[in-house]
């Protein structure tokens, strides 16, 4: 792969990487103790309510936190793929698939800089 199309791809993979970890940081932290993995905070919505108005905070709390955990999940896979991708350009090994070692068509990168596979087995 060129030197030219290598750099810009290392750039968008880099912007990528700042606005996913930008959305990630609205609702989880980083856990230290575990590379590459973010804990979705559990919302918490002011007390002052009681009685019935109070479950129903509570529910609003649990239905948020259970529709941020699957997002968590994705936007942590993207980061994963956008890594492994920058240290592959870091070790000039960027490009070839994961399953077959061909390069991955330079259209398909253009597309998804993070692509780990070609399309051909991609597919499979």
């Amino acid at each position: 792969m060129d030197k030219k199309l290598s750099a810009q791809l290392k750039n968008s993979l880099e912007k990528e990487k700042k606005n996913i970890e930008s959305q990630l940081e609205k609702f989880a932290e980083k856990d230290d103790k575990v590379k590459g993995d973010w804990d979705t905070r559990f919302p918490r919505f002011d007390g002052e309510n009681s009685g019935s108005a109070s479950l129903e905070k509570s529910a609003d709390e649990v239905e948020e936190y259970s529709t941020l955990l699957p997002l968590e999940y994705n936007l942590e896979t993207q980061l994963r793929d956008i890594n492994s991708a920058l240290e592959k350009i870091g070790k000039n090994d960027y490009g070839k698939c994961e399953n077959c070692q061909e390069e991955i068509d330079k259209n398909r990168l253009k597309a998804y800089p993070a692509a780990r596979f070609c399309m051909k087995c991609e597919g499979k």
